[in-house]
């Protein structure tokens, strides 16, 4: 099945401003992992940015080389992704940034291969001239989650996460945060170029039902 990335788009990404309950299928991603306050200028995570966007455009362009992917179409690379977690944290403590733990991520289409992934590290560490060697092919199911459009800082989210914990509390549910299943961020907003308080972030939290 070709992927789709206008109806993923319409149906994962386009999240609305009020919460609603999403089923998010087997998606596979561009990953780099790490540790540490995102904000540092230079810093692990946006050293991280920089790798996840690197091996991103080298599968999209591609077919400007004598690699060849099996199914390949043009198509728009999605936005940047985060999951984030503090270990022995419930919730989170945004006054302590350096605790924060990550997975920064960029979705691949569906006719991305490990082996395409793979060629792509390779031909980027070399184009680039920066080391990709941290980025990893990683297949996640998050399965039942609430979603919301958080419109703001990202140090405004807790306002944010307890209108999720609200309507999840009135529609039978509760929250399913673990070490498996995490907080996850979609940022569709740059946040070097936008105001924060103009900034769109969905946030995304995996859930059970209670009834």
């Amino acid at each position: 099945m070709a992927f789709d990335f206008k109806k993923e788009y319409r149906e994962l990404y386009a999240a609305k401003n009020k919460q609603e309950i999403v089923d998010v299928q087997k998606t596979n991603y561009i990953a780099v992992r790490g540790k540490g306050n995102p904000n540092i200028e230079g810093g692990a995570y946006q050293r991280a940015i920089g790798v996840l966007y690197a091996v991103a455009y080298t599968l999209k362009m591609s077919y400007r080389t004598d690699y060849k992917i099996e199914g390949f179409f043009d198509y728009v690379v999605p936005p940047l992704e985060s999951f984030w977690w503090q270990d022995g944290v419930d919730g989170a403590d945004y006054t302590d940034k350096s605790t924060f733990n990550w997975i920064s991520v960029i979705r691949l289409p569906d006719f991305v291969t490990e082996k395409d992934f793979k060629w792509a590290v390779d031909m980027a560490s070399k184009k680039k001239k920066i080391d990709c060697s941290s980025a990893e092919f990683l297949t996640l199911e998050e399965g039942l989650c609430v979603q919301i459009m958080h419109i703001g800082s990202f140090d405004d989210e807790p306002e944010t996460v307890a209108l999720m914990d609200d309507f999840l509390a009135k529609n039978g549910y509760e929250n399913d945060i673990s070490k498996t299943r995490l907080h996850h961020e979609i940022y569709l907003s740059d946040a070097r170029k936008t105001a924060p308080e103009k900034q769109r972030t969905i946030i995304r939290h995996p859930i059970k039902s209670v009834k």
